[in-house]
This record gives C-alpha cells, structure tokens and sequence, in this order.
C-alpha cells in the first residue's frame, strides 16, 4: 500500500532523498517549466524536475550526454546585453516599455528601482511581493523591478522562477520583460525563438497572477497582470536594444492547462520502488534501474527541450514505440503502440478490421503492393 500523501517538510525530506546525500536542488526555471507544460504526460521529467535533479549529469552518467543548452560564449553574450538595455537604471527599458505598451502614460522618469536582495528563494520571493504591494498602492509612478523572484505552484510542489525584469506602470498593471540576445532583423525575428520566448513568459505571467491574487486585498480586484508582454533583442547586427509587443494569451491558455493536468509530484514520489535515488553517483546498473522506475513519454521535440532526450529515445527505440515516429503519426494509430503491432497490422496478420486505423494501414499497404508491382512490369 503507498504511503500516504506528503506535504511540506516531508515532501521536502522524499525528495532530496530522490536527489541523493549532499547532492543540492537544481532550480526549476521558466524554460524547463514551459519545456515541462509542453509534455504533460512525462512523469519522468515531472519527479527529477520537481526534485532538483541535475538531468544534464545524469545523462552522462547514464552514457547518454545531452547536447543541449546554450553556449558560454551566447551567455556571455545575453549577459551583456541584458546589462547594456538595464544601464541608467533601466531607463532604455522603460523607454521601450513607454512606446510600445503604455503610450498614454506620462514618459517614464525617476522610476523607482528597489533593491530585491534577500536571502534564499524564499525570501527574495516575499521581498519581491513586498515591493510589487508598494508599487501598486502608490499608482502614477514607474517602478522596474530588477530580476524579482516568484514562486509558481506546480504539481504540488513550489517553483521559483526569475524574469528579466517587471514592470509596474503608472496605473498599477504589471509587465513581463523578456531580454534574448537573438536579433530582430527588419523589425522581426525567428518565428521558433519568439514563440520559445512567448511560452517562457507565459509561465512568468502565471506565476506574477498568483502573486496578484496573494496580494489583493480582501474584497478588492487583483492588480493588472498585463498578457502583452516585453520582447528586447539586439536590432538587426548591432547591439542596439529593440523592441516588440508580444500577445502571450494563447501561450498563457495553453501553458496553465498543462501544468493543472501534470500528476502531483507526490503521487509520483509515492509510487516509486523504495530506496529509489537519482544520483550521479550511484553505479549505472543502479541509476538506469532507477530513471526507468518512472514512466517517460517520449516525443521527438524532446530533443530540443530535455536532457534526458537522447537517453528516452534510445528506450523507445529499443521498444519499438511509434512515439519515436512523432506525436502526430502517435495519434493516428490509436491502439498501436509498436512498431511491431503496426506492421502486423498492416500484413493482416493481427488487428481489428473494423479499427479505422487498421483498415487505413491494409488499404495503404495494398497501395503499396499496387505501386510496386506496376513498377516491374
């Protein structure tokens, strides 16, 4: 019988034991969280993201190294440019924030820009909140706040996740500022980045609508949380900020009705093999016994996304899973699930004939035996 649900310091407790000893947490950001949404299904990225798991050393330890992640020299790079468009106390930003958002305010000047240190997520969380409740009680300024903190519930456990910056207008509504080192060229950019970038912002726009309505007064309307938020990239090949209002609300939609549907993380947690730790250091037999422990839903946009990607894909492969062809082609053969079942299907050797998919697949191979037999005429 499993264990009864955990909350709190004990849940805490099962998953730094899932970690391994002295093996500290590994901050779940926005882009994993976006990355996670995206993949609902996967119980194995839910349980090592909700617990900290470094899934770029355990796939090498599993002999399965990830490719992904960006390089030191983009870091370098984003970094500073980030700091280029914050200098003078963000006042390119704000000027950006001003023409593309919030014309009819009066142009930003002297805005306030507190200090957010605190110490540990928890309490750069209520400093941010802190400061975001001042700004908002006192409307007809400007305020940037400089990487906030905000903490998103996800699967039962808390995630804390830092923007680039929020800003708060004049009129008490709050903004999401994205900074990526990409170039807007001719007043657009990589329709791929964009939209990576728009989901990312979602998940910070859902986690500051949890604040708002933390802070809200009792009995009073939650603060604005703006769905257009703040794209800034380098204009063309310069290193020139530029700027571009991006509609996130689809992105919003879609991102929150994934996350709700991700298992509890303590569910997960609850039914797994006791004794069951991710860490680098346990020898392989025994970590790839316990990553496989976890049931993962594998897709090809994996790779672009997960760590862990190359690894389930040599699993599915192994297995013969048709994911490994797509989630569209996934969908179109409802109950088969291999490879396998699908060319036996297609011989009538096995399968329902009334199955819409397995009749597809017959007429189809049949086309095929056409085609092929008219060709060595």
């Amino acid at each position: 019988m499993p264990l009864p649900r955990m909350r709190g310091t004990a849940l805490r407790h099962r998953l730094a034991e899932l970690r391994g000893p002295d093996v500290s947490a590994k901050a779940l950001d926005a882009r994993a969280l976006a990355a996670l949404a995206a993949n609902p299904g996967c119980a194995r990225r839910a349980i090592l993201d909700g617990a900290g798991v470094n899934k770029t050393a355990l796939a090498s330890a599993l002999g399965s190294p990830s490719a992904f992640g960006q390089s030191q020299f983009a870091l370098t790079r984003g970094n500073a440019f980030e700091a280029k468009v914050k200098a003078d106390g963000g006042a390119e930003l704000l000027r950006l924030v001003h023409e593309k958002l919030d014309r009819s305010a009066e142009p930003p000047s002297d805005a306030r820009v507190p200090d957010l240190t605190a110490s540990g997520p928890q309490g750069r969380t209520a400093r941010t909140e802190l400061e975001l409740r001042e700004a908002t009680a006192h409307p007809g300024a400007w305020t940037l706040l400089d990487h906030p903190m905000l903490a998103l519930d996800v699967a039962g456990s808390p995630a804390f996740l830092e923007p680039d910056a929020v800003v708060v207008h004049p009129d008490g509504g709050w903004t999401v500022v994205e900074i990526k080192s990409f170039p807007l060229l001719d007043g657009s950019a990589d329709p791929a980045k964009v939209g990576a970038a728009a989901r990312q912002a979602a998940v910070y726009v859902l986690a500051l609508e949890e604040a708002a309505a933390r802070l809200a007064p009792e009995g009073s309307p939650a603060p604005r949380v703006r769905h257009r938020v703040l794209l800034v990239c380098p204009r063309d090949f310069s290193n020139l900020p530029a700027a571009s209002a991006v509609d996130i609300r689809k992105q919003r939609a879609v991102t929150a009705r994934q996350l709700a549907r991700l298992a509890r993380i303590e569910d997960i947690a609850d039914a797994l093999p006791e004794g069951t730790c991710f860490s680098p250091e346990l020898p392989v037999e025994e970590l790839t016994a316990a990553v496989e422990s976890v049931p993962a839903t594998y897709a090809p946009e994996c790779l672009s996304a997960c760590e862990l990607a190359f690894h389930c894909r040599a699993r599915s492969r192994e297995e013969g899973a048709v994911t490994t062809l797509g989630r569209p082609v996934r969908a179109e053969l409802g109950g088969l699930t291999t490879v396998e079942e699908v060319l036996a299907a297609a011989r009538g050797e096995a399968g329902d004939p009334d199955d819409p998919a397995v009749a597809a697949l017959r007429r189809a191979a049949a086309l095929r035996a056409e085609a092929l037999e008219a060709a060595c005429r």
